[in-house]
């Protein structure tokens, strides 16, 4: 969560320590932020002593409730007012209270938040942006860490503050990077982009070096004539010619973000003596690389850190109407496909009323509070920050927020909350090695599909609807899916799956295109979307498309291409198998009409589109077989239709459904009852299963799971009631049938012993 400008504060001057060695027992930490009294992050107390039996109240409350840790945080503007002298009184205090109270503490470090004293030091890092404007920093955004004195002076005080921490037997984990950037917590009144500075652009020349070697290349890749590298410079506006510039800086802006990140997390020295992390504003997959700020790509940044993360705020006051269920589990399950099998840390999930200056969102339940956080542990997560103890005190958020009242009354939802919190605590040795099973489903995240056409005409929300389309199609059955970026399926790693979705594919890196055709001759199948490879890596238009050779894959090729609003196409009626349930019926897409000529022999013909351009008749949809896999080609945005209005397309839905299930492709626990509102999966380790079931629907529902034959029919628990749970064997496998409230939650677990 965005938070607001950092007052300067006073304290006193305290000395660093050696680290303290982190006891080896399993520990999930599930807390919230507290950063001392009422503050707000990244503000401090500025006279804390007298605060101290408060403090302490707090704390021991907190623990009290089944909480077993606190984020608290410390900003570089107050805790360096001098170069060089570290006033560290309320961190101090903070990890003292900590230490007597038995809670653990995750140090959130504000280097954003940044002291006058290093504009002052070092007149050139001010960011710049696009237009030529200077920015000063009014605590925040702070100084461009291109600049090289910024960057040597942020890692010595993320050091002291480490060094700090660690003589306290409390400080358990560091997050050095909030919500990552090139610019944070500032907002303007025209769009801008950055960072045009002097020192981004030398690095930006560097990393052009690196890539292409020679000025000739770049003048070749963009279509320029430099005859110095000192006159290449980042692109500030679209053009008619080429877009190969905008391409190379909005990948450098993201090479850029995890390497920054890596000297942030570096300089909490000594690595590996405790946990270090950073956690974005929201998962990768809902965010544009387009942004002028500058968005990470989380997979790229979880090579920087132990833990990577996000914030989750589903009633943020930004938000229209509060997520649904697919943009909620999406973007846990984005978060988790980015961070793998280390599993992933939330660093703010929202624990109160959301709320922005006079917009307020609405009101956050406990269960809110339980179901987000089953949700985030169902999906991988091995700690959770709630946002925050208090509500907002000051600011454009103020009151905002907070699990609790401004004046201390204890709320349900915090009671709730620690009751959640208590079951993962109380059993931290059991959730701590569980992982998700493995997909059988795979998405592609290809952030390169929003920079087609360059800065000029950008493809909007619907990248991100046909990924949420696919991914809610599949939901509704309760077949749990990841998100693969480009570099693991050119690493071959599309080979876990069963099926790969390309959702608006129109460009694609060459590497990644053979990679598929690899996936698809070994088995695999790939459904994609309209025009895939329409454009190469560099935005240049291949000659034939389907592009890459992808057209081989397809056995189709383009024939004619046409925009439309509303794409209609009908099925063909000799479908058999899955699809027979969709044979004759009409379907829609949005977007493109991209109509197909069958270009190989075999191929056959799954659906045609209407009169509404070209020939009536021409092919929609086509399947064909290479070695021992299949590739359907579809020639629109079936997807993105259906997540603009899962209603009225309800049938497209089912028409993606029955591709997936074309390709033997089944639940691994299927529901009766709630569809699109219950979930379940299974968590497993060596010793243990855990099956985590949610009702994300505003009403009551009773369902029956019905499991695989090789889920044992064995009494389970409930973690949190403790009661026996027995499956009952049924002809397929077991059953169990379950009645859930509304917002609700079934956690159960076989295999061990609970606390």
């Amino acid at each position: 969560m965005r938070v607001g400008v950092c007052a300067a504060i006073a304290g006193v001057l305290f000395a660093v320590a050696v680290s303290t060695p982190q006891p080896t027992e399993p520990f999930v930490p599930i807390g919230v932020w507290y950063g001392g009294g009422i503050t707000r992050a990244p503000m401090v107390s500025r006279n804390p002593a007298p605060e101290r039996a408060r403090w302490r109240r707090d704390l021991v409350t907190i623990k009290s409730l089944g909480f077993n840790s606190v984020k608290t945080w410390v900003d570089w503007a107050s805790a360096e007012p001098e170069r060089g002298r570290y006033r560290f009184d309320a961190l101090e205090q903070l990890l003292t209270l900590s230490d007597e109270v038995g809670l653990r503490v995750i140090l959130q470090i504000y280097t954003d938040a940044a002291p006058e004293w290093l504009g002052t030091r070092y007149p050139d890092s001010s960011f710049v942006t696009d237009q030529g404007a200077r920015i000063g920093s009014q605590a925040s955004p702070g100084y461009c860490l291109d600049h090289a004195g910024v960057r040597a002076d942020m890692g010595a005080f993320i050091g002291a503050v480490s060094a700090a921490a660690a003589r306290h037997s409390s400080f358990y984990g560091v997050d050095v990077w909030s919500e990552p950037h090139v610019v944070n917590w500032v907002w303007f009144n025209t769009p801008a982009e950055f960072c045009y500075c002097a020192n981004t652009q030398a690095r930006f020349r560097d990393w052009l070096k690196r890539k292409y070697q020679s000025l000739d290349a770049v003048n070749a890749a963009w279509y320029r004539t430099f005859s110095t590298w000192d006159q290449v410079d980042a692109p500030r506006f679209g053009t008619i010619l080429s877009y190969t510039d905008l391409i190379d800086w909005k990948t450098f802006i993201a090479t850029k973000l995890e390497e920054d990140l890596k000297v942030k997390a570096d300089a909490s020295a000594p690595r590996g003596a405790r946990p270090v992390s950073s956690h974005s504003d929201a998962p990768a997959i809902m965010l544009s690389p387009l942004s002028g700020f500058g968005n990470p790509d989380d997979w790229w940044m979880t090579r920087s850190v132990d833990y990577y993360g996000t914030s989750i705020y589903p009633k943020h006051a930004a938000a229209a109407t509060p997520w649904s269920a697919v943009r909620l589990t999406a973007a846990l399950d984005g978060i988790r496909s980015a961070a793998g099998d280390r599993g992933w840390w939330m660093g703010e999930l929202q624990a109160g009323q959301g709320a922005t200056g006079v917009r307020v969102a609405s009101p956050v339940t406990g269960a809110d509070l339980r179901l987000w956080g089953w949700a985030a542990i169902s999906r991988g997560a091995r700690a959770i920050s709630y946002y925050a103890w208090y509500p907002m005190s000051s600011g454009y958020e103020s009151n905002g927020y907070g699990m609790i009242e401004l004046d201390g009354t204890i709320t349900d939802r915090a009671r709730i909350a620690g009751e959640f919190a208590g079951v993962v605590a109380r059993n931290a040795g059991l959730f701590a090695p569980l992982q998700p099973h493995q997909s059988k489903v795979a998405i592609l995240y290809n952030r390169l599909s929003y920079l087609v056409g360059g800065n000029t005409v950008a493809p909007g929300t619907v990248v991100r609807n046909s990924m949420l389309g696919i991914y809610r199609a599949l939901f509704e059955q309760n077949i749990q899916v990841d998100f693969i970026h480009p570099d693991d399926v050119a690493a071959g790693a599309a080979s876990k799956y069963a099926v790969i979705y390309l959702s608006y594919p129109v460009m694609l890196q060459q590497t990644v295109a053979d990679a598929l055709k690899a996936y698809v001759r070994g088995g695999g199948t790939l459904i994609s979307e309209a025009r895939p490879a329409w454009n190469n890596e560099s935005g240049l238009a291949n000659p034939r498309i389907p592009g890459a050779g992808l057209d081989q894959t397809f056995g189709a090729r383009e024939r004619e291409l046409r925009a439309a609003d509303s794409v209609p196409f009908t099925m063909e009626t000799n479908l058999d198998g899955p699809l027979a349930p969709v044979a004759g019926r009409t379907f829609t897409g949005i977007g493109f009409a991209e109509h197909l000529d069958v270009a190989a022999a075999g191929t056959r013909v799954l659906a045609r589109f209407g009169g509404q351009g070209g020939r009536p008749g021409d092919p929609a949809i086509v399947l064909t077989s290479q070695g021992s896999g299949r590739a359907i080609l579809i020639g629109t945005f079936p997807s993105a239709a259906f997540e603009q209005d899962p209603d009225k397309m309800r049938s497209t839905g089912e028409l993606l459904q029955r591709l997936i299930a074309s390709a033997g492709v089944a639940p691994e626990i299927r529901i009766d009852g709630g569809a699109g509102r219950v979930e379940a999966r299974f968590l497993e380790s060596s010793n243990a299963v855990v099956l985590i079931a949610i009702n994300h629907g505003d009403s009551a529902e009773r369902v029956t799971f019905k499991f695989g034959p090789d889920v044992p029919e064995a009494i389970w628990q409930n973690m949190e009631t403790g009661s026996a749970v027995n499956f009952v064997q049924g002809p397929d496998g077991p059953t169990y049938s379950h009645a859930f409230g509304a917002r609700d939650v079934m956690v159960l677990v076989r295999g061990k012993r609970l606390r």
